[in-house]
């Protein structure tokens, strides 16, 4: 939430992307393709599982989850130096950038709101979440020349594809290294509500 807004398409003014918002080369590091027809920081689950990683790998560095968070908005190396140039023992204690000091309490008041939204003043209503969404999983291990053609193919739009699946960032897919990916179609069940069909 406080990176993205929950947005897998953000782009932020430094150009970092998607939902955990990762640099192009920290993306690298942590095992995400990044090229010009395939940018895994748009993928939901791939970029998850990333951040993931990052948080656990920070974490056995510091030994402190404050320190972890801090790392990730500010990185790994800014904290390092920092708690060793102000010879602090705990990263909350740190002289930072107002963004990196903010960065752990808006985390810890997000995560508040989340365990108990309406003390915060949440309500939110059956009716008023998104329907869910299920998919079929097609497996690609060969050049798409024209991902607009696959798509009808799947009976889908190309809007569609690329809504759930914005990690494909061109309009082929030329896959030199016939490495496997998993594109997600959409059913036409769950792309339309049916007359009278309540969310439950």
């Amino acid at each position: 939430v406080i990176e993205s807004s929950l947005d897998s398409r953000a782009v932020s003014p430094a150009r970092a992307a998607g939902l955990w918002q990762f640099m192009d080369s920290t993306a690298k590091m942590y095992g995400l393709e990044v090229t010009s027809e395939v940018d895994e920081r748009y993928h939901i689950e791939k970029s998850t599982v990333a951040a993931c990683r990052y948080l656990k790998n920070a974490y056995g560095q510091y030994g402190s989850w404050s320190a972890a968070a801090l790392s990730y908005n500010g990185g790994q190396g800014r904290i390092t130096n920092e708690l060793r140039n102000q010879g602090a023992a705990n990263a909350l204690d740190l002289w930072l950038v107002e963004e990196t000091t903010r960065y752990y309490y808006r985390m810890l008041a997000i995560k508040l709101i989340f365990e108990n939204p309406q003390q915060y003043g949440f309500i939110i209503k059956p009716n008023q979440l998104y329907k869910p969404m299920e998919f079929k999983q097609v497996q690609v291990a060969t050049e798409i020349p024209d991902l607009a053609a696959f798509a009808q193919q799947q009976g889908i739009s190309y809007a569609q594809l690329k809504d759930f699946n914005s990690w494909l960032r061109d309009r082929k897919l030329v896959n030199k290294a016939r490495k496997n990916y998993t594109l997600l179609i959409p059913t036409k069940e769950s792309m339309y509500y049916r007359k009278g069909e309540k969310i439950k």
